[in-house]
């Protein structure tokens, strides 16, 4: 049981914050489930902590980078216990975007969005291995260091 997993890490699925923009947090379609991206709001605020804010590795190192996108899939995985209302239902990840505010000399992106591909595999095994994009950006979201977008299918 996913949900077992959850307490085991430690990891409390944090209430789910009101979207920034004018968009759907998660949509279906068949059996594919798309989540927006998600940037590293902590326990369903809507303010971003400091520590999350800046430039890899500028302002922010790349551990906390990871730490960030971890984050943020708990926040995906919050955003499919809403909606499919039982995390054993997912029967795949099936492809992680990961962006990363850097600077322009930056080419770690991939160690940055370990954070949240570690995290799915941690928890849902086998289902949890997916393909992934690892992309560096100017700039994001409200200064987040990172927003990660997730696909997965659903039984």
């Amino acid at each position: 049981m996913i949900d077992d997993k959850l307490k085991s890490f430690g990891i409390s699925l944090p209430k789910l914050p009101t979207p920034v923009g004018s968009y759907v947090p998660i949509l279906k379609s068949g059996n594919l489930i798309f989540i927006s991206g998600q940037i590293p709001f902590e326990h369903g605020s809507s303010e971003l902590p400091r520590t999350f804010m800046g430039k890899v590795p500028i302002e922010v190192s790349i551990e906390t980078g990871q730490q960030a996108a971890r984050q943020c899939t708990i926040n995906a995985i919050a955003q499919l216990k809403n909606f499919v209302g039982n995390l054993d239902l997912i029967t795949k990840f099936m492809k992680v975007t990961g962006y990363v505010n850097c600077d322009s000399t930056f080419t770690e992106h991939s160690k940055v969005i370990n954070g949240a591909s570690n995290l799915l595999v941690e928890l849902f095994a086998e289902k949890g291995n997916h393909t992934r994009v690892a992309i560096g950006v100017n700039s994001l979201p409200l200064g987040s260091v990172v927003e990660v977008d997730f696909l997965c299918e659903v039984a």
